[in-house]
């Protein structure tokens, strides 16, 4: 059996197992998957990212729509690509003030 077989069998075996202890339901929007319609949508996510992590009480999946889980994953890159990133990348400056001459304004109108 090879090793790609044998990882798709894993997350086949995670994938059943949390469809048994979890709701049908989206943990991020609560899209409801319970009529079964679609269940292909509904993803298992590893909350700490780490896919050999699978406590059979299922703590560390959450089920996740494919657009929810594909929103968690992009929010992890960015979040991962900012964090080598220099201070004022990290954090943008900016010089405009809207509120600047509001004091001056209201004065002017009394």
């Amino acid at each position: 059996m090879g090793e790609s077989h044998r990882e798709r069998e894993r997350r086949e075996h995670v994938r059943a197992h949390a469809l048994k202890i979890h709701p049908w339901l989206c943990a991020r929007c609560g899209r409801d998957f319970s009529s079964g319609k679609d269940l292909h949508g509904l993803t298992v996510h590893h909350r700490d990212h780490n896919h050999d992590n699978n406590p059979p009480d299922g703590s560390n999946w959450e089920l996740l729509c494919l657009y929810c889980h594909e929103n968690e994953h992009s929010r992890r890159e960015v979040a991962e690509a900012y964090e080598g990133a220099a201070p004022e990348a990290q954090a943008p400056h900016t010089t405009y003030q809207p509120f600047a001459d509001l004091d001056a304004l209201l004065k002017n109108r009394k």
